[in-house]
């Protein structure tokens, strides 16, 4: 049988993240600086530190020295020897850029277009990592706000007119002809002086009260910070979703989104894919993107936990996450690799002490293990047996 250990992760210090939100959940002083991310799981940009005894080593080594024993052969098989998925604290303190993540089929093509032009895989320039795709499931763990997948082409017709900016016109008759596609691509082809046109004013627009209050306020915001960037139309494209404590989102490979403000648990594939439309300074591939941007209208889902143990919703195999409210004792089986972390209080799982943001690896072969103690846990795992 594979021996438990415990994970520490690694913080990602991303210039939109909160300076305070992660050192609260973590307990532990603030840098100063943003802490964005805790990443909890084996990907090669952050692998987690997994502590067996007095002994650490980076959770990708571990793995990569004994995936069968690790992981659990079912899942070795299904997924080449790899962890695949990563689990995630994000920590959002203003808005991230608009973005989406490619199917697979995408992401091998674009991976591989990319190594035949001998760009370096850590070049900034770089759109495909690796050939993954990236679905994601993200779980409030305070309210949470994001603009999610594309709304119905009639609403985005109301509200780009009830701003009254007469260059978006173009987009407007589009909308109204339900053709999503073309009026995303009409706004990202826009030249950079047209682009910045239309941005202020959409920017501006947004100050004045009318329809669709919500969406207006968070234009002002996006404005004000990424100043100029035809991404603030775009975001008013997109659903605007408020997630209470407890809350979840699917969002599959093609689904354009931008996280807003808030503390969530996110678990993804493990990929490091990301195109980007704007509202960032890092690289804007908008031929990537329109290829990997799926237009068809979106009906938000937002799955809501019933009960003190509930799973998510996530049609993939990668990974599913189970939300546990844990008081006293729960014994649980690993039929695959999982990640146990403690996202509040303090919980004994296997026989380690994990708190805020702490986690627990129980390889597949681990046996019958037992969760004690009173907190807030998340276990990560695959929907592939051991």
């Amino acid at each position: 049988m594979g021996t438990p250990g415990v994970l520490s992760g690694t913080i990602q210090p991303y210039a939109w993240g909160s300076r305070d939100a992660l050192p609260r959940i973590m307990g532990v002083p603030p840098t100063g600086g943003p802490q964005a991310e805790l990443w909890l799981g084996a990907h090669r940009r952050g692998p987690s530190l997994l502590r067996r005894g007095s002994v650490a080593r980076p959770l990708d080594q571990v793995i990569a020295d004994d995936p069968i024993a690790e992981l659990g052969a079912d899942a070795f098989r299904a997924f080449g020897g790899e962890l695949p998925f990563l689990l995630k604290i994000l920590a959002v303190d203003r808005p991230l850029s608009l973005q989406t993540h490619p199917n697979r089929s995408q992401a091998q093509a674009g991976f591989d277009s990319e190594e035949e032009q001998g760009i370096p895989l850590d070049a900034g320039h770089r759109s495909f990592r690796d050939r993954n795709h990236k679905p994601e499931l993200i779980c409030a763990l305070e309210p949470f706000t994001a603009f999610c997948g594309l709304r119905r082409p009639e609403s985005t017709a109301a509200l780009f007119e009830s701003l009254n900016v007469a260059a978006l016109g173009p987009a407007v008759s589009l909308m109204q002809a339900g053709d999503i596609a073309s009026a995303l691509r009409w706004l990202l082809e826009r030249t950079p002086e047209s682009a910045a046109a239309i941005a202020h004013q959409v920017a501006d627009a947004c100050e004045r009260a009318g329809p669709f209050p919500n969406e207006r306020h968070w234009g002002v915001q996006i404005g004000e910070q990424y100043p100029g960037d035809i991404g603030v139309a775009i975001a008013l494209m997109l659903n605007l979703v408020h997630l209470q404590p407890g809350q979840a989102l699917f969002l599959e490979a093609g689904n354009l989104h931008v996280y807003l403000r808030g503390v969530a648990v996110e678990i993804m594939a493990n990929s490091d894919n990301v195109l980007r439309g704007g509202l960032t300074e890092k690289h804007v591939d908008v031929a990537a993107l329109l290829d990997a941007v799926d237009c068809r209208p979106h009906d938000v889902l937002v799955q809501s936990p019933t009960g003190s143990c509930f799973e998510f919703q996530s049609p993939i195999p990668d990974f599913s996450l189970a939300r546990v409210e844990l008081t006293g004792a729960k014994r649980f089986t690993p039929s695959g690799p999982e990640i146990v972390m403690c996202a509040s209080g303090r919980v004994r799982v296997a026989g380690h002490d994990i708190s805020g943001g702490g986690a627990d690896w129980p390889p597949a072969t681990a046996g019958a293990l037992e969760m004690t103690g009173s907190g807030l846990v998340f276990r990560a795992a695959t929907k592939v047996g051991g």
